[in-house]
């Protein structure tokens, strides 16, 4: 390469850097007034839109209304219910359908969506909700007492953290006390257990699965190991055992 060249080719790179900088900028602006504006209507569920009704239509089981998001125009389809045309609510996600036809109103509609959440109030994220009532963050409090010994074959609390790089991703088994017990989160039940045994002042394993079991329950699972386990809304796990099955309960 010509060493002339270098001068230039410098400050390309600083004119690309300076333009990549300005652009960064922007994004972040608009995301933050972005989130201002949904702070503002009081709307902190993503997945909770406003709209505004411009039409309605009532048929025997369904209300039919012609509704506003921002700019845009477009059918939607609740539950038949009393609405005020020209107010403002809010829905979650629908069922598009296209070349919808109702028998009852004799009328084809291009595009609809089929609306189950409808509020005049911002609809909660019941994500976030599931995930708080699991308390995936709140420091787990250890019970005393429990002294639980692995099932042949299995491994201790202890064993599983401090070595647990090197269970990632695999199928283990551990026995342990039920201490919590919350079910039907996320399509799954959540069990946490301990066996009295700790390392690095971890002691609590949090596992999910389909089997049902109470506070105080003595159960085996088998499950796969999984490390930083992120579900979203600031709930991450360092180490969880995932789709575990029951071996055994006492």
């Amino acid at each position: 390469m010509n060493k002339h060249n270098m001068p230039l080719i410098n400050k390309n790179m600083r004119k690309q850097l300076k333009s990549f900088i300005f652009l960064m900028g922007i994004v972040a602006l608009m995301t933050s007034f972005q989130s201002c504006n949904n702070q503002k209507k009081g709307n902190s569920n993503p997945n909770s839109r406003q709209i505004t009704v411009e039409e309605i239509i009532q048929s025997s089981q369904y209300s039919y209304l012609k509704v506003k998001e921002d700019e845009k125009d477009f059918w939607i389809a609740i539950s038949r219910r009393e609405v005020e045309k020209g107010g403002t609510y809010y829905i979650g996600a629908g069922l598009e359908m296209q070349k919808f036809t109702s028998k009852e109103l004799k009328r084809t509609f291009d595009v609809i969506f089929f609306v189950q959440d409808f509020s005049d109030q911002p609809i909660p994220d019941l994500k976030a909700m599931a995930l708080a009532k699991m308390s995936g963050k709140k420091a787990a409090e250890k019970k005393e007492g429990i002294n639980v010994k692995p099932a042949t074959g299995g491994i201790t609390i202890a064993d599983l953290f401090s070595k647990k790089d090197s269970y990632s991703g695999k199928m283990v088994k551990i026995s342990g006390e039920v201490v919590k017990f919350n079910s039907g989160i996320m399509n799954k039940n959540w069990v946490h257990i301990q066996d009295g045994t700790e390392a690095a002042g971890s002691f609590d394993l949090t596992i999910t699965t389909n089997d049902a079991v109470n506070v105080g329950d003595i159960v085996t699972f088998e499950g796969t190991i999984s490390l930083n386990k992120d579900f979203g809304a600031g709930y991450t796990y360092d180490v969880i055992m995932e789709d575990a099955k029951m071996q055994t309960k006492l």
